[in-house]
């Protein structure tokens, strides 16, 4: 059985003469610092063309210590959850995890990329209640890539990594004391992501950073949202539920492509956007009923139950749980298809080199992230003077756009003034998402009371009376737009 890790650690790169500092100092007192060492040997799996690797996973087999077995790493949000299976016989990647990198790996088969020998001095900090703060590991590796000439490299390097469990704020204060010592000896923040990444890199430093504050915002920002949509991939063949985050990082990265449009190639920006959209669909419709029958359910505990007349509940939430089952079905079976691995392929290049046709420096980020705002404004406007819903939907969109457009500008417009505009448009966004929730509940609600109308034991009046409650909660939401315009 496959059992689940989270995971935070600091990678930083040190010569081989580096002296590890005191870390005493670090702990609290009545801590203490337990030492110790071990010699680990890890086995890398990926595809010949290292998909695993371009969109930051990482599947290894290693033997050693307490980490024994098969374990996949996968990054998501400043961190990173390792699913871990025990060694078993034989080296072949367990069905368990080959299965779940289906998708990221382009349904191509893995094979042996590298093996690493690691000599490992650890430092685990604890505090007066013997919590572990912190592991400090001061690796000295040696790694072997295979290839028609396997290629030999050594390094040192030392992580750093969060305790589980107990003070996560606590923990956070050492890990940030321990980087302050580390960089006061010597040690530099890794560029690399994962030992089998300075493996594959060689053993030449990679160049000097010469990409702006601006465009590094950009390719950051961008980077951030396809790991949401990687980790995705796997929570969902795992059977999780990722759909709501994963759809965040699609309506995030496709903001981002409509936004700043004069900086990207607009073939290549325009044909993913459409890519984009069409998986954002496929899952749409999944997470609509998700949400509609906690609204519903919601809806129909408020009502007076002599009111509820004939099995309601049962109604909305057999029917939209078969729709949404139905529709969930459609969505893995896309999973494995060829149009999702080509989607898969273009964002792992996109995430490390986006197709850039003009300089993104401050200056057209700041008119970018302006001219988001005024559309946003302009939409608004117009929409609460409009009685058409679908003007209001537009304005969401576009006050959607303009909110991460604030976000992701934050490096260059100041973090001040990025979350004022960005809390400024999510406002907008809230109000607006909720009236654009009731239309479509008063669409689905038409549907299942016409329904319940026609079967016996049953009637329409509740789902006309929840009808009726949606128009109003749509007025209000409409009333509420129109006070942000003043």
């Amino acid at each position: 059985m496959v059992s689940t890790q989270r995971e935070r650690e600091d990678k930083y790169d040190v010569a081989q003469d580096f002296t590890l500092p005191d870390l005493e100092g670090v702990i609290p007192a009545g801590g203490r610092i337990d030492t110790g060492s071990v010699n680990l040997t890890s086995v890398y799996y990926d595809t010949a063309e290292r998909d695993l690797l371009r969109q930051h996973l990482t599947l290894r087999r290693r033997t050693g210590d307490t980490d024994t077995g098969w374990q996949l790493k996968v990054p998501a949000d400043k961190a990173r959850t390792e699913l871990s299976l025990p060694p078993g016989e034989g080296d072949t990647v367990p069905d368990e995890l080959a299965t779940l990198v289906r998708g990221i790996g382009l349904g191509k088969p893995l094979h042996q990329v590298a093996a690493l020998s690691t000599v490992r001095r650890t430092h685990r900090l604890y505090d007066r209640d013997q919590q572990l703060l912190a592991e400090v590991a001061d690796d000295l590796v040696q790694a072997t890539v295979a290839g028609d000439v396997a290629v030999v490299s050594e390094w040192r390097e030392v992580e750093v990594e969060l305790g589980e469990g107990g003070d996560k704020s606590r923990q956070a204060m050492v890990l940030t004391k321990v980087g302050k010592r580390l960089a006061k000896a010597g040690a530099r923040p890794s560029p690399h992501a994962s030992k089998l990444g300075r493996a594959l890199a060689g053993t030449h430093p990679p160049g000097a950073d010469t990409s702006g504050t601006a465009e590094r915002a950009l390719t950051e920002y961008l980077d951030a949202q396809v790991q949401a949509i990687v980790a995705g991939d796997v929570w969902l063949r795992r059977g999780l539920d990722p759909i709501h985050s994963t759809r965040v990082g699609i309506r995030r990265f496709r903001s981002t492509l409509r936004v700043f449009k004069n900086l990207f190639d607009t073939e290549a920006r325009t044909t993913l956007d459409a890519e984009l959209s069409w998986y954002a669909g496929v899952l749409g419709e999944v997470r609509d009923r998700q949400v509609q029958r906690e609204r519903f359910a919601e809806k129909v505990a408020a009502l007076p139950s002599e009111l509820v007349m004939g099995p309601v509940a049962a109604r909305i939430e057999g029917d939209l749980l078969a729709e949404q089952h139905r529709h969930l079905a459609k969505a893995m079976e896309a999973l494995d298809g060829d149009r999702y691995r080509a989607l898969m392929a273009t964002l792992a290049r996109w995430r490390t080199d986006p197709p850039f046709t003009a300089p993104a420096d401050s200056r057209s980020v700041r008119k970018a992230t302006r001219k988001a705002g005024r559309k946003a404004n302009t939409r608004l406007t117009a929409a609460v003077a409009d009685t058409d819903d679908a003007a209001l939907h537009r304005a969401r969109k576009a006050a959607k756009r303009a909110r991460y457009a604030a976000e992701l500008a934050r490096p260059v417009l100041g973090k001040k003034k990025s979350k004022k505009k960005a809390g400024k448009y999510k406002e907008i966004q809230q109000v607006l998402g909720e009236h654009q929730d009731s239309v479509v509940a008063t669409e689905t609600l038409r549907t299942l009371g016409a329904r319940a109308g026609t079967t016996p034991g049953e009637n329409g009046f509740a789902f006309g009376l929840l009808y009726g409650l949606e128009l109003q909660a749509a007025q209000r939401a409409r009333a509420d737009a129109a006070r942000l315009t003043s």
